[in-house]
């Protein structure tokens, strides 16, 4: 069962979930987000997710494996938040998850009845438009719980001004 969003209801706000990764189409992403964020009264959540097989290794080294990827991942995320602020003017708010990508957003989106959007975007290489991208899209696209949209990964600013 889908749980019920609360982005409409008094005193909640609709949450733009973007997924921040190293990517360079995530930019295209993030200033989406913000712009709609900005024009609708919303925020922006940005997610950093990092994967669990990063710290399968030696007991002992994998507390400070992991501590070198919260760290990376925030200093990643803190970056993304200064985008948002200077592309919209919105203050956004930031998560780390640990887990598999897909895993790590359905359950942010479960514990959180305010994320009302999932916005990626889609790489321009050869190789498709990425694997979340693919993931979300593909096979589980009917039954994913809140609506995505998928920014082209060719749109400049103000092209993304334009539609946001």
């Amino acid at each position: 069962m889908v749980a019920i969003r609360k982005s409409n209801e008094e005193g909640h706000r609709r949450k733009f979930l973007v997924v921040v990764d190293a990517t360079p189409e995530c930019d295209r992403a993030i200033v989406y987000a913000a712009k709609r964020a900005a024009r609708t009264g919303g925020t922006v959540l940005l997610l950093s997710i990092i994967a669990p097989d990063d710290f399968q290794h030696w007991l002992g080294v994998e507390d400070i494996m992991r501590a070198e990827a919260t760290e990376a991942a925030q200093a990643t995320l803190a970056k993304a938040a200064e985008r948002v602020r200077s592309v919209a003017r919105t203050e956004p708010e930031t998560v780390i998850r640990e887990g598999q990508s897909s895993d790590a957003i359905l359950e942010l989106i479960d514990a959180d009845a305010d994320i009302a959007i999932l916005v990626l975007a889609a790489g321009m290489g050869s190789d498709g438009p990425g694997p979340l991208v693919s993931s979300v899209a593909g096979k589980s696209a009917g039954s994913f719980p809140i609506p995505v949209t998928i920014v082209p990964g060719n749109l400049d600013d103000d092209s993304i001004a334009a539609l946001a």
